[in-house]
């Protein structure tokens, strides 16, 4: 029983530096240097700099991948911090909205019949 516990305390302090190092949502097409800085994680001063130039220099990102192309950001960085690199006016979290009626849920004969006589 002490061994599990144990074992469970060395994981928790494992994954406590990567819990509280997580990057912060952050739209890299507007965003200034500073607060890109602070937002994702392994992008400092410097590199949040150079994203800043690219983007003067060759227009918005059009997706977290095109990252790649400023020099220093790989796809490990960009795979770390993927889920708070926003492009446009996204907010995390929410789903975009579309016209699509819901999936009608499905009945039993039973019940259609039963609805059916309700209805006369």
């Amino acid at each position: 029983m002490f061994n599990k516990l144990a074992a469970l305390a060395f994981a928790l302090t494992l994954a406590a530096p990567g819990l509280l190092l997580a990057a912060t949502p952050v739209n890299i097409n507007q965003a200034d240097a500073a607060t890109i800085a602070k937002s994702l994680d392994g992008i400092g001063q410097s590199r949040a700099q150079a994203i800043v130039d690219w983007r003067t220099a060759h227009g918005p990102f059009k997706k977290a991948d095109d990252l790649r192309r400023v020099k220093g950001i790989g796809k490990a960085t960009i795979e770390r911090n993927r889920d708070a690199i926003l492009l446009g006016d996204d907010t995390p979290g929410t789903v975009a909205k579309t016209d699509a009626p819901a999936k009608a849920a499905y009945k039993s004969k039973k019940a259609v019949v039963e609805e059916a006589t309700a209805e006369e």
